[in-house]
């Protein structure tokens, strides 16, 4: 069949806790494409950069088709009863608690709930955690200290309701581009206000009307100056008051705040309280500058705190709003897939809880107290406590503080399972079984975004090999540990309905916020054709917010506000380690890149791990731009490309978390980032270390183009895709003295004819390398980095390519140069001359004669960027 002739297939994006919906139609041919679906609560039609490239990430290059056992392709039936008897044999000579799951917001909800009830019902831990302990956990205990449940109140039409919002450690424009345009869209409509308060000077700075750039750790400080001001000028709302309790003793702790440890000025804590305390329609949205500290849960509570003095939650425009990393991160705290929690948002430490689980599930035992969370649980794993070990579509030896112990310790573990789609990844090298997962456009099941609502995922696309999905993987595991009739699924479908009626215990019996027990009953074809659907959905009620009318989830029916106190960061800089080092993700790279790698378009904005690094600091270490930089603590070292930037304040040193052994293996900032993790919620503290920094005397520096796979020498190096193969940067610091050969071992081509270029004197070393006239790969190196035309080089692998050593695009040629506009591909060159030559003087203006900025608009800041430089060029000149 023709594919345009297919139809398409409505489905969930596999990235963020946006949750867009997407629309997917397969060719015939093992390909698709992707555009947003226009009926989608989430999205409206919109994608970002990576969910419009999603159709480049399904190909089955790399893909893990057969079980693997030490290494060696092996029978599913002989993989999956090795798995059950390893767990059985540990459990029955080291006990429950000797065994541990790790999984992942990439599962879904039928995954994870199938995960939660093997563990926690039938082996009898609660050994099981999940990436999101990483991302989300603060904000889960938080909710659960203020409201009684793991509550979002608000929904994403709040965006478009406010008068006000406030972005707290939420880069919205690169990490959920598609919630931060229908922000700019609501400004546009409403005049909607915006604040950032984030150490950094993002790209969700473009369009706010203050920056706040607060001190690393901030936030409570703020916030509780933030408290202070409202009870002194009579914000509060007297009325509200009688649904929650704990205020006198919020405010008192406020008051005691003095705000230096915000490092902002008076002038901007007084407008910042003015402004929002005189807002009524505010929503406060928060992400992952809020939770990854030490003090996280307490951010989230001070956050908060304001929000219930004020009664402005859970009414249109008003509320907090916090947005997650993962498509799932939601879904898996409904399920209960954190250590600490029980599924449908039951408590571990409620008796009553645990007894109504296991006799719905009719389990032999119930996890009695909470497991081990990430940190604890790979700490366990290295000190020998946990002997086997399952890890599902995360990769945990590049993503977990002390990235280097961790993957020591998973290296060492008795027994190592990993599900996923791929082999090549960190995590799965160091497996003893390797079991091939199905991919996203593979899998059905559903996914809860940010604001509750509940979507399916569909295949579109045939499991490749002998992949399978996972919830299926897991109960025939649970089937050969000896639960048959507990784990007897055959559909997602069943699982769900099995889920949903669980759900109704904990909304009837217990008075839980989550209840989706209205869908217990949905048939086959109706979990089918099942649209987005926002919880609870019940007889009486389906979707809306939480909490307006003043109801909560603690015993009594009310909120609580708690006393809160700043707290440093653990780490002190010192002249040893002088630098606060932050992390977080780029426009389009997600995760460890396991998928957005596979997208040469994804690939050219930034295809290079780097350092963002002050000028002033710069300047005295000094450090110029391009150079090499190494970031070191006790903890570890990571080797980084130094990108001179007043974005960040001087002191401070901002690095993304992508990169890995598979990209950059000197690159994994993980390595440098302590183990110390908030007491409350256990998650991790991933922007706060303290490095020091020095710049790296490299023996030479290279860029390298090829037309397939290759293997790079040095002590640093990062691979990227491209349209024509791959594209590399790499550097050593032993001299190497015959290139034409180091080239020949690179591109694994001993019968390629070579051109060669070299000019000993300078270090200048340049070789081609051609079959038939079409070049293989080239190779450029220096003693210096390396100057030549990277994006058009790029493009030559494949082609007849003479001038190639030249290192330049040949004259006449338009130079497009570095991609700014993923989506449309548009290029940094291409903009400048449409401004200098059409006379472009807005955004808008370049959108509508390039397309740039027009799909997801995560590119507009950076395209306002270079129009304010270009026009203030022309003008000096």
């Amino acid at each position: 069949m023709d594919g345009a002739a297919l139809p398409e297939t409505r489905s969930t994006c596999p990235y963020c806790g946006v949750g867009c919906g997407v629309l997917l139609r397969a060719d015939g041919e093992g390909g698709l494409s992707v555009r947003g679906d226009p009926e989608h609560p989430a999205n409206k039609g919109k994608l970002c950069s990576k969910g419009s490239a999603l159709a480049e990430t399904v190909g089955l290059g790399g893909r893990l088709m057969q079980p693997m056992v030490d290494g060696a392709e092996a029978e599913w039936d002989s993989a999956l009863q090795l798995v059950a008897d390893k767990f059985r044999d540990t459990i029955a000579e080291h006990g429950p608690d000797s065994v541990a799951f790790y999984v992942s917001g990439q599962l879904l909800s039928e995954d994870y709930y199938v995960a939660n009830k093997l563990m926690k019902g039938y082996i009898g831990s609660a050994n099981i955690d999940t990436n999101s302990r990483l991302c989300m956990a603060s904000t889960v205990a938080g909710h659960k200290r203020a409201f009684g449940t793991d509550t979002v109140p608000q929904t994403y039409e709040d965006l478009e309701e406010a008068d006000l919002v406030v972005l707290v450690g939420s880069n919205l424009a690169w990490c959920h581009p598609v919630l931060y345009q229908r922000l700019l869209a609501a400004r546009e409509d409403r005049g909607t206000r915006i604040v950032v308060i984030d150490p950094r000077r993002t790209a969700s700075c473009e369009a706010a009307d203050m920056h706040l750039q607060i001190a690393p750790g901030g936030d409570v400080a703020l916030f509780n100056r933030l408290l202070a001001h409202i009870d002194q000028t009579g914000a509060a709302d007297p009325g509200f008051a009688a649904h929650v309790d704990g205020y006198a003793e919020a405010v008192t702790a406020a008051r005691a705040e003095d705000g230096q440890a915000t490092g902002l000025s008076e002038a901007e804590i007084q407008a910042f309280c003015h402004l929002w305390a005189g807002t009524e329609k505010v929503v406060t949205v928060f992400s992952q500058g809020v939770n990854q500290s030490s003090s996280g849960s307490d951010k989230v509570n001070a956050i908060l705190n304001c929000h219930l003095a004020t009664g402005r939650i859970g009414k249109p425009g008003c509320g907090p709003l916090s947005v997650t990393g993962q498509p799932n991160a939601m879904g898996g705290r409904e399920v209960g897939g954190l250590a600490n929690m029980l599924a449908c948002h039951l408590d571990l430490e409620n008796p009553d809880h645990r007894s109504a689980l296991r006799t719905f599930w009719d389990a032999p035992v119930i996890a009695d107290r909470p497991g081990l969370k990430a940190v604890d649980m790979f700490r366990a794993v290295g000190e020998g406590r946990i002997k086997a070990l399952w890890i599902i579509h995360t990769n945990p030896a590049v993503t977990m503080p002390d990235a280097d112990a961790v993957r020591d310790a998973i290296a060492g573990c008795d027994f190592t399972v990993v599900s996923d789609v791929t082999g090549a990844t960190d995590t799965a090298r160091l497996a003893d079984v390797l079991l091939p997962a199905s991919a996203w456009a593979e899998k059905e099941g559903t996914v809860t975004n940010s604001d509750r609502t509940i979507s399916r995922q569909r295949a579109v696309l045939p499991a490749p090999g002998g992949a399978r999905a996972d919830w299926a993987i897991l109960a025939e595991v649970g089937r050969r540990m000896g639960w048959q009739a507990a784990f007897d699924y055959t559909t997602p479908a069943e699982i769900f309905r099995e889920y949903a009626a669980l759900s109704g215990i904990a909304g009837r019996v217990f008075g839980r916020d989550f209840d989706i027990s209205g869908l217990m009953d949905i048939g086959d074809a109706d979990y089918e054709r099942m649209v987005p659907v926002r919880w609870p959905v019940t007889q009486e009620r389906q979707g809306g917010r939480f909490f307006g009318d003043g109801r909560f989830f603690h015993p009594g029916g009310k909120a609580r506000m708690l006393p809160v106190s700043w707290r440093p960061p653990a780490a002190r800089t010192d002249a040893r380690y002088p630098f606060r080092f932050n992390t977080g993700r780029i426009r389009d790279q997600w995760h460890t890149m396991t998928r957005t790698a596979l997208s040469p378009r994804l690939s050219a904005h930034l295809a290079e791990p780097f350092l963002e690094i002050h000028p002033e600091d710069a300047a005295r270490l000094k450090i110029s731009s391009a150079d090499l930089v190494r970031v070191a603590n006790p903890t570890g070292q990571s080797i980084l490309r130094a990108r001179i930037t007043d974005s960040v304040l001087p002191g401070q040193v901002f690095a993304p978390m992508h990169w890995t052994g598979e990209t950059a293996p000197s690159a994994r900032i993980d390595a440098v980032v302590a183990g110390v993790t908030d007491p409350v919620s256990g998650q991790p503290e991933s922007k706060a270390a303290v490095v020091a920094v020095e710049r790296v005397e490299a023996a030479w520096y290279g860029f390298v183009i090829s037309s397939g796979p290759i293997s790079l020498p040095g002590e640093y190096w990062a691979l990227a895709r491209t349209e024509t193969g791959y594209r590399a940067e790499f550097a050593g610091m032993e001299e190497i003295a015959d290139w034409e050969a180091e080239a020949r071992r690179i591109f694994n081509a001993p019968e390629a004819e070579a051109s060669t270029i070299r000019d000993e004197a300078r270090g200048i070393a340049r070789v081609a390398l051609t079959l038939d006239d079409v070049l293989i790969g080239a190779l450029f190196v220096a003693r210096e980095p390396v100057a030549v035309m990277r994006d058009y080089l790029a493009t030559l692998p494949g082609t007849e390519a003479p001038q190639v050593l030249g290192g330049r695009r040949p004259a006449g040629q338009p130079d497009p140069g570095p991609i700014l506009c993923s989506c449309f591909g548009v290029g940094v060159n291409t903009i400048v001359t449409a401004i200098e030559t059409q006379g472009l003087m807005s955004v808008e203006a370049i959108g509508e004669a390039l397309q740039a900025g027009t799909n997801c608009g995560s590119c507009r800041p950076e395209i306002a960027a270079l129009l304010s430089t270009t026009v203030t060029r022309e003008a000096a000149e």
